[in-house]
Protein backbone atom coordinates (compact mmCIF):
# COMPACT_ATOMS: atom_id res chain seq x y z
CA UNK A 1 0.00 0.00 0.00
CA UNK A 2 1.01 3.58 -0.76
CA UNK A 3 2.29 5.16 2.09
CA UNK A 4 0.61 8.61 1.28
CA UNK A 5 -2.49 6.91 2.56
CA UNK A 6 -1.16 5.15 5.58
CA UNK A 7 -2.97 7.53 8.36
CA UNK A 8 -6.46 7.51 6.70
CA UNK A 9 -7.15 3.79 5.64
CA UNK A 10 -8.22 2.93 9.09
CA UNK A 11 -10.51 6.02 10.38
CA UNK A 12 -13.70 5.44 10.72
CA UNK A 13 -16.53 6.62 8.57
CA UNK A 14 -17.54 9.95 8.92
CA UNK A 15 -21.69 10.41 9.99
CA UNK A 16 -24.10 11.76 7.58
CA UNK A 17 -24.59 15.83 7.61
CA UNK A 18 -27.12 17.36 8.93
CA UNK A 19 -27.26 20.08 6.31
CA UNK A 20 -26.62 17.32 2.88
CA UNK A 21 -29.18 14.18 4.08
CA UNK A 22 -27.76 10.57 2.59
CA UNK A 23 -28.89 10.42 -0.83
CA UNK A 24 -31.07 7.18 -1.68
CA UNK A 25 -30.08 4.00 -3.38
CA UNK A 26 -32.84 4.96 -5.86
CA UNK A 27 -31.70 8.29 -6.41
CA UNK A 28 -27.91 7.58 -6.81
CA UNK A 29 -28.64 4.77 -9.18
CA UNK A 30 -30.87 7.28 -11.60
CA UNK A 31 -27.49 9.46 -11.94
CA UNK A 32 -26.40 6.16 -13.90
CA UNK A 33 -29.15 5.64 -15.71
CA UNK A 34 -29.49 5.88 -19.70
CA UNK A 35 -30.61 8.78 -21.55
CA UNK A 36 -31.47 9.74 -25.17
CA UNK A 37 -28.84 11.89 -26.59
CA UNK A 38 -30.70 12.54 -29.72
CA UNK A 39 -34.45 13.32 -29.08
CA UNK A 40 -37.29 11.13 -31.41
CA UNK A 41 -34.40 9.34 -32.41
CA UNK A 42 -36.03 5.62 -31.66
CA UNK A 43 -39.42 7.11 -33.01
CA UNK A 44 -37.93 8.15 -36.45
CA UNK A 45 -36.52 4.96 -36.46
CA UNK A 46 -39.40 2.67 -35.42
CA UNK A 47 -41.44 4.66 -38.12
CA UNK A 48 -38.69 4.04 -41.03
CA UNK A 49 -38.91 0.55 -40.04
CA UNK A 50 -42.87 -0.04 -40.44
CA UNK A 51 -44.09 -1.57 -43.50
CA UNK A 52 -47.37 -0.34 -45.10
CA UNK A 53 -48.83 -2.04 -47.80
CA UNK A 54 -49.37 -0.41 -51.62
CA UNK A 55 -52.86 -0.30 -52.61
CA UNK A 56 -54.30 -3.42 -54.25
CA UNK A 57 -55.62 -3.23 -57.97
CA UNK A 58 -59.23 -4.10 -58.80
CA UNK A 59 -60.35 -6.25 -61.77
CA UNK A 60 -63.08 -4.63 -63.44
CA UNK A 61 -65.52 -8.06 -61.96
CA UNK A 62 -64.46 -7.34 -58.81
CA UNK A 63 -65.61 -3.07 -59.08
CA UNK A 64 -68.69 -4.62 -60.62
CA UNK A 65 -69.42 -6.81 -57.96
CA UNK A 66 -69.04 -3.97 -55.10
CA UNK A 67 -71.17 -1.86 -57.38
CA UNK A 68 -73.77 -4.29 -57.10
CA UNK A 69 -73.53 -5.04 -53.95
CA UNK A 70 -73.75 -1.29 -52.91
CA UNK A 71 -76.65 -0.60 -55.12
CA UNK A 72 -78.28 -3.81 -52.97
CA UNK A 73 -77.09 -2.50 -49.47
CA UNK A 74 -78.07 1.25 -50.31
CA UNK A 75 -81.97 -0.28 -51.17
CA UNK A 76 -82.07 -2.49 -48.09
CA UNK A 77 -79.86 -0.39 -45.69
CA UNK A 78 -82.96 0.69 -43.18
CA UNK A 79 -82.65 -2.86 -42.34
CA UNK A 80 -79.51 -2.45 -40.93
CA UNK A 81 -78.26 -5.26 -42.35
CA UNK A 82 -74.85 -6.75 -40.91
CA UNK A 83 -72.27 -6.57 -43.57
CA UNK A 84 -67.78 -7.37 -43.69
CA UNK A 85 -66.43 -4.13 -45.36
CA UNK A 86 -62.70 -4.51 -46.29
CA UNK A 87 -60.95 -1.48 -47.48
CA UNK A 88 -57.80 0.09 -48.13
CA UNK A 89 -56.78 2.83 -45.25
CA UNK A 90 -53.97 5.05 -46.78
CA UNK A 91 -51.34 5.40 -43.91
CA UNK A 92 -51.20 9.38 -42.43
CA UNK A 93 -47.64 9.59 -43.17
CA UNK A 94 -45.85 7.58 -44.91
CA UNK A 95 -47.21 6.19 -48.83
CA UNK A 96 -49.14 3.02 -48.77
CA UNK A 97 -50.79 2.11 -46.45
CA UNK A 98 -53.61 -0.96 -44.93
CA UNK A 99 -55.85 -3.54 -45.47
CA UNK A 100 -58.95 -3.18 -42.68
CA UNK A 101 -61.72 -5.69 -42.33
CA UNK A 102 -64.42 -5.33 -39.94
CA UNK A 103 -68.07 -6.24 -39.57
CA UNK A 104 -71.24 -4.08 -38.59
CA UNK A 105 -74.44 -3.20 -39.46
CA UNK A 106 -74.87 -0.95 -42.60
CA UNK A 107 -76.47 2.30 -41.89
CA UNK A 108 -76.65 4.01 -45.37
CA UNK A 109 -75.01 4.21 -48.50
CA UNK A 110 -74.67 8.36 -49.16
CA UNK A 111 -73.60 8.01 -53.19
CA UNK A 112 -73.20 11.95 -53.33
CA UNK A 113 -70.63 11.96 -50.92
CA UNK A 114 -69.55 8.18 -51.88
CA UNK A 115 -69.07 6.51 -48.48
CA UNK A 116 -71.24 3.87 -46.67
CA UNK A 117 -71.89 4.70 -43.21
CA UNK A 118 -72.50 1.72 -39.95
CA UNK A 119 -74.10 2.39 -36.71
CA UNK A 120 -70.76 1.62 -35.01
CA UNK A 121 -67.84 2.48 -37.21
CA UNK A 122 -66.36 5.50 -39.04
CA UNK A 123 -67.59 5.84 -42.91
CA UNK A 124 -65.51 4.22 -45.27
CA UNK A 125 -65.03 5.86 -48.36
CA UNK A 126 -66.54 3.67 -51.32
CA UNK A 127 -63.68 3.99 -53.99
CA UNK A 128 -61.53 2.64 -51.84
CA UNK A 129 -63.64 -1.04 -50.87
CA UNK A 130 -61.88 -4.02 -51.81
CA UNK A 131 -64.79 -6.47 -50.22
CA UNK A 132 -68.27 -6.19 -49.52
CA UNK A 133 -69.58 -9.10 -47.97
CA UNK A 134 -72.36 -10.57 -45.83
CA UNK A 135 -75.97 -12.15 -45.61
CA UNK A 136 -77.92 -9.97 -47.70
CA UNK A 137 -75.78 -10.93 -50.69
CA UNK A 138 -75.22 -14.85 -50.69
CA UNK A 139 -79.03 -14.53 -50.07
CA UNK A 140 -79.54 -12.50 -52.90
CA UNK A 141 -76.63 -14.03 -54.95
CA UNK A 142 -74.74 -11.22 -55.67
Amino acid sequence: MDEKYRGIIDLPHRDPSAKHPRMTMQNRAAQFAPFAALKGYEEAIGETARFTDAPPLLSDDAKERIDRRLRLLEERAAEHPTVTVTFFRPDEIKSGGLCVTFSDRAASVDRKKRVVRFLCRPPVDVDRLLDLTGDLFENNEI
